[in-house]
């Protein structure tokens, strides 16, 4: 009996390490010769949080860099900023890159993600000289609850309304902003469980859930967005992406929007990501941020 339960515990203590072993096995972020990485940097703090980033910056360039902040994705209950690697478009282009990590769910809902990646920008901005970054080329990126998340870093621009844990008395504004597949409109949180769960007690507040959704921020002076989503998408309804296309456009700010499909939440193929890296980099090209 003694010899079954040691062996119910090892097969139980093997099977927890594989999945600790899947969850923390990510590949390196590969970058070219002439950048340097600054990893876990610690860009704000919140009671005993530290909010942490991934930095990859050419610092010898002779003059500063474009910026891309990426944000993960996850429903906002789960992610980590080690998941995200493929930024060799970015780096071929000049790009110093940011990647973040945010509060989630179990340690602060609404709108605690949104001060985490606001406090990100302020960063790179207060840091801009030492990173050799330029603040006029600041492009803000995110998947899924990420790209909701880029779009309200970007879209708030100078609405400081949560801007609570960092200070930044200078002017802020993206050069622009790429959402894949992201949340625009949270009025309707029953739709998605995650975000309902984010919002927690307030969500019946549609002042407030309002005030965390981007759709609500655009204006004439917003920055350029670029979008991408697949008209089957079983987790952020399709018609997201679109509202927020046609009140950009109504709005006469910038905007391209990129229609996979038949395409599902992300997962695309080699070939739909192939598309969408030219289309984003044309969208790009045509603002000035491709070399």
């Amino acid at each position: 009996m003694k010899n079954i339960f040691k062996l119910i515990v090892l097969l139980l203590t093997i099977v927890s390490y594989k999945a600790q072993s899947q969850e923390t096995n990510y590949k390196l972020v590969q970058f070219p010769e002439g950048y340097t990485s600054q990893i876990d940097v610690v860009y704000t703090t919140v009671g005993t949080w530290n909010g942490r980033m991934d930095l990859y910056i050419n610092p010898k360039s002779e003059a500063p860099t474009p910026v891309v902040i990426n944000i993960h994705g996850g429903g906002w209950n789960h992610g980590v900023k080690e998941s995200q690697t493929g930024y060799g478009s970015f780096f071929k282009n000049g790009y110093a890159v940011a990647n973040v990590e945010y509060r989630l769910v179990d340690v602060a809902k609404a709108p605690g993600a949104i001060e985490d990646v606001r406090c990100a920008l302020i960063y790179l901005y207060t840091h801009a000289k030492e990173l050799n970054i330029d603040t006029n080329k600041i492009v803000v990126m995110g998947g899924s609850a990420g790209g909701h998340l880029a779009l309200m870093a970007g879209l708030l621009a100078n609405d400081k309304r949560f801007d609570t844990n960092c200070n930044y008395d200078g002017e802020i504004k993206v050069a622009a902003i790429i959402n894949k597949y992201g949340v625009t409109d949270l009025v309707p949180s029953s739709a998605f469980k995650s975000a309902r769960n984010w919002l927690g007690e307030r969500y019946n507040d549609q002042a407030f859930v309002k005030s965390v959704s981007p759709l609500y921020y655009v204006s004439k002076n917003s920055p350029p967005v670029y979008i991408v989503h697949g008209n089957s998408d079983p987790i952020v309804p399709y018609a997201q992406s679109l509202a927020l296309y046609e009140k950009l456009k109504a709005s006469q700010v910038k905007t391209k929007m990129l229609t996979i499909e038949g395409g599902a939440h992300g997962k695309f193929s080699k070939e739909e990501n192939s598309v969408l890296s030219k289309d984003m980099w044309d969208f790009l090209d045509e603002l000035g941020l491709k070399k």
